[in-house]
């Protein structure tokens, strides 16, 4: 819709006044986890650093905390290494299954071959 003097800037009157998205949000509460990272140990200061640098992407104030869990499991590192070690964690995927001292025989001879790599 063009007018007479000052045409050049075209008036849009109520076109888009309903129903447009203007952005999009996230409702978070307080304490809520909003970035999780996994890294190895020797990048622990890369991240730490990228995450700082994230935090002026958000708005409202953002804290850095370094978990004492191996990964995303929930065992810390000491014992993690340890039932590692014992054979008591199994991977699978990206995260391990915890296998139980007691159970059925058949389940643990199973459990032992294939940590051992060999056919029971």
């Amino acid at each position: 819709m063009l007018s007479c003097a000052g045409a050049d800037r075209l008036q849009t009157g109520m076109r888009g006044a309903f129903g447009k998205a203007h952005g999009t949000a996230a409702r978070v509460k307080i304490g809520q986890i909003l970035i999780s990272v996994r890294s190895y140990d020797k990048f622990k200061d890369q991240v730490i650093e990228a995450l700082r640098r994230s935090k002026f992407k958000f708005p409202g104030r953002q804290k850095i905390f370094v978990s004492k869990n191996w990964g995303f499991t929930k065992w810390n590192r000491e014992e993690y290494g340890d039932m590692k070690a014992k054979g008591l964690l199994k991977h699978d995927g990206v995260n391990v299954k915890y296998i139980p001292e007691h159970g059925p025989l058949s389940a643990w001879c199973k459990t032992q071959a294939e940590l051992a790599g060999v056919d029971c």
